[in-house]
């Protein structure tokens, strides 16, 4: 096969299974990239015809998971394809044991392109009982999100941030977002005592557009704190700014910067729309500090 034709089938296997040239230590998809993929397909005992099918995709991607997900000491999450590291010590990506993967078609690959520059980070709540639950409701919706926080704290990475997930409808291309596992009503409270998690703190006298919330569940501070983690993890891997929505005290509701996206920080899926209360009572201002006390400590 000439040059031209294997440089055509890497960039089409590249546009198809979501891999890069740098993965081979290559720049672009040229003849050097050809002769790097010759070089790794020597070194794993395979035919060494300089294009990556699936048997070469396949040991070039278990190669990077391991460089990823094997570090006993120190945890990552990953964007654009490059680890950053995380102070949080329950983390699981995508492609790891247990992990919560996307499915492919319910979010817009990104792979190859420019680093993208997210603006915004977006906190939910998933009416679900687990972060198991919730990725199979999304994935059964067409819908995604780049992160999960299960009850016990676990982070779960579900696709690159590289990627565009759809968890927040106008906003989807400028933010990361992120699903905090809460069943919300309180008649799940016995569910959660019942399996061990104990009883989760209940939210009251909470207000959201101007309208009074009957009370229900909030998160475990377990969670809270994981999501301050993450916080920091992202704003150093996206140059997100620590920062929150400026609200009035006491104020929850839709902030014009954010719906008119000149707000770069991390807020809530109320501050894009009147449609969705996730997440009322969760007091931003808090996590912030311990995110920021977090980058300080680094």
């Amino acid at each position: 096969m000439s040059l031209a034709k294997k440089i055509a089938y890497n960039r089409e296997q590249s546009e198809k299974y979501e891999w890069l040239p740098e993965w081979f230590g290559a720049n672009d998809f040229d003849e050097e990239m050809v002769n790097k993929i010759k070089e790794f397909q020597i070194s794993q005992g395979l035919s060494a015809d300089g294009m990556c099918g699936p048997s070469t995709y396949r040991r070039i991607w278990t190669e990077r998971a391991s460089e990823i997900q094997n570090d006993a000491e120190e945890k990552y999450i990953v964007h654009n394809s490059q680890k950053v590291k995380i102070h949080w010590d329950k983390v699981i990506l995508w492609n790891e044991r247990g992990g919560q993967e996307s499915k492919r078609g319910n979010y817009r690959s990104q792979s190859g392109l420019i680093d993208r520059k997210p603006r915004m980070f977006v906190t939910h709540w998933d009416v679900c009982l687990s972060s198991k639950s919730c990725a199979s409701v999304l994935n059964r919706r067409g819908l995604s999100v780049h992160y999960l926080i299960d009850n016990d704290g676990t982070i779960f990475q579900c696709l690159d941030t590289q990627h565009i997930a759809y968890h927040a409808g106008s906003k989807n291309k400028l933010s990361i977002g992120v699903e905090i596992s809460n069943a919300y009503s309180l008649k799940y409270q016995s569910w959660y005592k019942n399996r061990g998690f104990g009883p989760r703190p209940i939210w009251k006298d909470v207000k959201v557009h101007g309208k009074g919330l009957k009370p229900f569940l909030g998160f475990y501070d377990i969670q809270l704190k994981a999501l301050a983690a993450l916080w920091e993890a992202i704003s150093r891997a996206c140059d997100i700014p620590l920062q929150i929505p400026n609200e009035p005290e006491g104020y929850s509701g839709v902030s014009q910067a954010v719906v008119h996206g000149t707000f770069s920080g991390f807020g809530c899926h109320y501050h894009i729309t009147k449609r969705k209360i996730d997440c009322a009572g969760l007091n931003l201002a808090n996590v912030l500090k311990e995110a920021k006390e977090l980058k300080e400590e680094c």
